[in-house]
C-alpha cells in the first residue's frame, strides 16, 4: 500500500514527525540577535535479539530499529531515515550474503504493510476471503515464510511517515517529490552498504504501490552515471510505472483500456458474465483482446463511431464489464473505478473495495455517483497499525518522542512529480513514467532480473495497465516473472497468494 485516489479513504493520521520550535518574541527585545539553533541529536537505535524458524531454517538474528543521518554535499545535515535492519547472525561470507531493501507507496506510506503483512519475522493475519478484520485483540503470529534464510532485510520509512523527518535546514517538500524521495532512499542505500561493509553483497529492492515508482527511480539514479550500484533484482508488487494508464481523465483513454480486464475480472466473482465462461483465465484472455482490439479503437473514434458499430460494441462492453448498456451508453462508453465500484452491485445495496474489490461495503445510500469509502482499506487498516505499533513498543523496544506516523496525506498533497529540471528542453505538462528507466536498466545491466506481483482483483494498479506500460516502454518482456494472484493490491493479505507471493520473490533471489 499505497497508491493515491482523490476519493481514497481520509486515514485517521499522525502528525509527520517534524520537530517544530515555537518561537515568541520578546517585544522588549524585538531587535535583539536570533538564538543559536539547538544542536541535533545524535540518532537513536535499538537493538534486539531473536530467534527464529524460516523456511525451515533455525537461526538466531539481531534486529536493528533506528535513525540514520543524511548529509548533503557539503556535509550539513538533512533528514534522518528511521529504518528496520534484520540480519541473520552468523549467516557467513557478506559477500555472498543477500541484503533486500523494502519499502511501501502512497507516496506518503510508512513500511508497515509489507513490513507487517508479509515479508517480516512476524505477521498481522486477517481474513483473506474479502472480510473484515474487525476488532482487536488481532492475530499477530511468527512468519515461517519471511526470507530471512536467505536474505537480510532493511524496511525503509521515507521522510515524513514512521518516524523519519528533515533535519537541518531541510525543508519537507524537498523530499517529498519523485526526484527528492529516490535521491534519498539511494543515498540512505550507499550509507548502509558502508557502514556495515555489504558493498559486496547481492542486492535487491522490493516495493509496493508507489514503492514500485520508487524501486525503478532509486536503481536508475544508484545504477546511472558513474555512480555503479546495480541491482541483482527488482520485486515490483502491484505495478505502478506508468502513470498515464490510471490517469481517468477527459481525452485519456488509456485508463480505460487498461481496467477493463479487471472490471472483468471483478464481474466473472460476482457472478455477473452471462453465459458463465468455463475458464476464467480465457475469458481475462478475451477480455484482453477486446480491450485492445475493439473497445480502443471505438474509444479513439469517439463521436465518429458508427452507430451500428457502437451498439455492436456497446453488448460487448456489458458483457465483460458486467454493467448494463443502458448505463454503458449514457457514460459514453467509458468506465471509471469509482463509478464502477459503486454501480456493479447497486441492487444489492453494495459497493466494492478499490484496492480489493472482493470486499464490500455499504454506503449512506444507494443512490450516489462514487464510494464514501474504501471497503478494502478500512477492513484491515486497523489491525495493521495496531500490529505495528505494538509490535514497536514489546519486541523493538522502541522509544521515540513522537508518534509513528503510518500515512502522511500532506506529503502526498504537495508531493512533486517531476523529474530533475533540464536547463536545455522547456518544462512541459506532462506525467511520471519511470517504465523507460527500467527499460534502460535492463540494457545497462544484463544480470537484473525483475518480478512483477499483480492482483487480479486490484483497481489501484491493474494487472492490464501493467502488460501495456511493459510493451510500450522498452522493457524486455523476457527478463520479466510476471505473477498473478486472486486477490488485490495486498495480495498478501489472501494465505494461498501470500505463498506463491513469497515463493516468487525466493525464486528471484535464487535465480539472480
Amino acid at each position: 500500500m499505497l497508491f493515491h485516489d482523490d476519493r481514497a479513504p481520509h486515514r485517521p493520521l499522525a502528525l509527520d514527525g517534524t520537530e517544530k520550535t515555537d518561537k515568541k518574541a520578546d517585544p522588549a527585545k524585538s531587535d535583539a540577535p536570533k538564538a543559536d539553533k539547538e544542536p541535533i541529536p545524535p540518532p537513536k537505535r535499538f537493538v534486539t535479539h531473536h530467534k527464529g524458524s524460516f523456511h525451515g531454517a533455525k537461526l538466531n538474528y539481531t534486529v536493528t530499529a533506528g535513525e540514520t543521518h543524511l548529509t548533503d554535499a557539503d556535509g550539513k545535515p538533512r533528514a534522518s531515515l528511521f529504518t528496520f535492519a534484520y540480519i541473520r547472525d552468523g549467516a557467513g561470507d557478506p559477500a555472498k550474503r543477500p541484503v533486500t531493501f523494502l519499502f511501501n507507496g502512497g507516496p506518503g506510506s510508512a513500511s508497515l504493510w509489507l513490513h507487517m503483512g508479509a515479508f517480516g519475522p512476524r505477521r498481522i493475519v486477517v481474513p483473506g476471503d474479502g472480510t473484515g478484520a474487525g476488532v482487536g485483540p488481532y492475530t499477530v503470529v511468527d512468519n515461517p515464510l519471511c526470507p530471512l534464510d536467505q536474505t537480510d532485510l532493511i524496511f525503509i520509512d521515507p521522510v515524513g511517515t514512521g518516524y523519519s523527518k528533515v533535519l537541518g535546514e531541510m525543508k519537507p517538500e524537498e523530499a517529498w517529490g519523485l526526484d527528492g524521495d529516490a535521491g534519498i532512499i539511494g543515498d540512505f542505500i550507499k550509507r548502509w552498504l558502508t557502514e556495515h561493509k555489504r558493498w559486496a553483497s547481492p542486492r535487491y529492492m522490493a516495493g509496493e504501490s508507489y514503492g514500485t515508482t520508487r524501486a525503478v527511480a532509486v536503481a536508475g539514479k544508484l545504477q546511472g552515471g558513474l555512480t555503479g550500484v546495480a541491482f541483482n533484482g527488482l520485486a515490483l508488487i502491484s505495478v505502478i510505472l506508468d502513470f498515464h494508464t490510471a490517469r481517468f481523465e477527459k481525452g485519456n483513454t488509456l485508463p480505460d483500456v487498461s481496467y477493463l480486464p479487471t472490471y472483468a475480472a471483478t464481474a466473472h466473482h460476482y457472478g455477473l458474465i452471462s453465459p458463465a465462461p468455463k475458464d476464467r483465465a480465457q475469458f481475462l484472455d478475451e477480455a484482453r483482446s477486446f480491450a485492445i482490439e475493439e473497445y480502443a479503437p471505438a474509444l479513439l473514434a469517439g463521436s465518429r463511431l458508427d452507430p451500428a458499430r457502437r451498439k455492436r460494441l456497446l453488448k460487448k462492453l456489458a458483457r465483460f464489464s458486467g454493467l448494463s448498456e443502458g448505463w454503458l451508453d449514457r457514460s459514453n462508453l467509458r468506465i471509471d473505478p469509482s463509478r464502477f465500484r459503486k454501480e456493479l452491485l447497486r441492487e444489492r445495496g453494495v459497493v466494492l473495495g478499490r484496492f480489493d474489490t472482493r470486499y464490500q461495503g455499504t454506503d449512506y445510500d444507494h443512490v450516489g455517483e462514487y464510494p464514501d469509502n474504501d471497503p478494502s482499506a478500512y477492513a484491515i487498516d486497523s489491525a495493521y497499525v495496531s500490529a505495528i505499533n505494538d509490535y514497536l513498543g514489546r519486541a523493538l523496544t522502541v522509544e521515540m518522542d513522537r508518534p509513528y506516523t503510518i500515512f502522511n496525506r500532506t506529503a502526498i498533497t504537495k508531493w512533486d512529480w517531476h523529474g530533475p529540471k533540464n536547463e536545455n528542453q522547456p518544462s512541459w505538462p506532462g506525467y511520471v513514467n519511470v517504465a523507460p528507466e527500467l527499460g534502460r536498466i535492463q540494457r545497462e545491466n544484463a544480470g537484473v532480473k525483475v518480478l512483477m506481483a499483480n492482483g487480479i482483483f486490484d483497481l489501484a494498479t491493474p494487472f492490464f495497465a501493467v502488460e501495456n506500460t511493459i510493451a510500450g516502454n522498452g522493457i524486455d518482456w523476457n527478463r520479466v516473472t510476471m505473477r498473478y494472484y486472486d486477490a488485490g493490491h495486498m495480495m498478501y493479505v489472501h494465505e494461498p497468494s501470500f505463498d506463491a507471493l513469497i515463493a516468487d520473490f525466493r525464486a528471484l533471489v535464487t535465480s539472480a
